[in-house]
């Protein structure tokens, strides 16, 4: 009797194939953390460092290195990093190296606040975010009565002097007052600046512009002490 070898070896390779994928996977899970790597996006560890986010990789109270890969937890240990305040985003994954990889993206403020009873920054998407030991941004500062429930407008008035070339050069300060009304602080020429209430910035802030343009092209800009914007399309100014 003839055997169609054909017809075996299908078979045989499926097994095969089988049983390899099956061994690699034994000795894949048989595997410890070699190491734990940490990278910070566009390599911007300002606020935060390294110690700080290893820190935040803990399981059952002790670090994950010479743990094995099956026990690791990689959605918890992502959370962990997530729950730090300076933490934007952040992913965790093991390497076929056997490295636990973490990659942050820190928050980005915006602003630093200065209140009655704390201190802290505004990041860009209008979130407390807890000043650093390891770094100050140089960010406009803003003062006054402030509670978190401020904190939206503040973020959309700091989020517009930003968004203005001029502005973000020229604005160094806000203060809020009483009122709920803002005053800001020039950088050249010790300016203030009153813009009221925080609604029809557009408007206000282009009339700013074309008030700075035209005395300072003419150099007359250090003859006020206070620029007033809180009236509909007028620039209200007083002389020192």
């Amino acid at each position: 009797m003839k055997i169609n070898w054909n017809f075996i070896k299908g078979p045989v390779l499926l097994v095969s194939v089988a049983f390899l994928v099956g061994f690699s996977h034994v000795k894949n899970n048989a595997k410890t953390v070699r190491e734990i790597t940490i990278e910070f996006e566009e390599g911007n560890s300002l606020f935060m460092d390294y110690e700080m986010v290893n820190k935040l990789l803990i399981q059952n109270g002790k670090t994950v290195v010479n743990e094995p890969k099956t026990v690791i937890d990689l959605h918890k240990l992502e959370l962990n990093v997530l729950s730090h305040p300076m933490v934007e985003n952040a992913s965790v994954f093991l390497t076929i190296d056997g490295s636990l990889k973490t990659v942050v993206k820190q928050r980005t403020p915006i602003a630093r606040v200065i209140s009655n009873l704390d201190s802290y920054y505004i990041d860009k998407q209008a979130k407390k975010m807890p000043l650093s030991k390891n770094y100050s941004a140089r960010v406009i500062v803003v003062s006054g009565d402030i509670s978190e429930e401020d904190h939206t407008q503040i973020h959309t008035l700091i989020t517009k002097i930003l968004k203005d070339e001029f502005l973000k050069k020229q604005i160094i300060g806000a203060r809020k007052l009483e009122n709920n009304e803002f005053v800001l602080s020039t950088r050249i020429g010790d300016q203030k600046i009153e813009i009221g209430k925080i609604d029809d910035l557009d408007q206000k802030f282009k009339n700013l512009n074309s008030f700075f343009s035209k005395t300072m092209a003419d150099q007359t800009i250090d003859n006020y002490s206070l620029i007033n914007l809180k009236y509909n399309n007028q620039v209200v100014c007083s002389k020192r």
